[in-house]
């Protein structure tokens, strides 16, 4: 399974989280988020008919990240919520197969990662 992990202020917009996986050449099976930012990723996702992926800040924190952003670190307490939610959300032994890129209006990231169920 892809999973396109995302990392967003309360700003985005879907065309925020459209840029951000747009940098990636890849079409996710499902997009992954904090518990917490759900709601606000829920209508991108079905508007490109995939599923979201909750994934707890416990569950995002134990992830490795490649990346490392001041921001995510000060108000998450974790170097990338894309990267991590999407290693998370992918499963045991996932891998990034895209690091953290970030929309134009620098509101979104997203990163891509691969489980090992694929």
């Amino acid at each position: 399974m892809i999973v396109a992990g995302f990392g967003f202020s309360t700003k985005a917009t879907a065309a925020s989280l459209a840029d951000a996986l747009a940098q990636h050449d890849v079409t996710p099976d499902a997009v992954a988020t904090l518990e917490t930012k759900a709601s606000a990723l829920q209508s991108f996702a079905r508007a490109k008919g995939i599923q979201t992926i909750t994934v707890s800040a416990v569950d995002a924190k134990a992830q490795t990240t490649v990346t490392h952003s001041a921001r995510s670190s000060a108000e998450k307490d974790m170097p990338s919520v894309a990267e991590a939610t999407a290693l998370a959300a992918a499963g045991p032994g996932a891998t990034l197969i895209g690091s953290r890129t970030i929309s134009h209006d620098r509101m979104a990231t997203c990163a891509i990662a691969e489980g090992q169920d694929t």
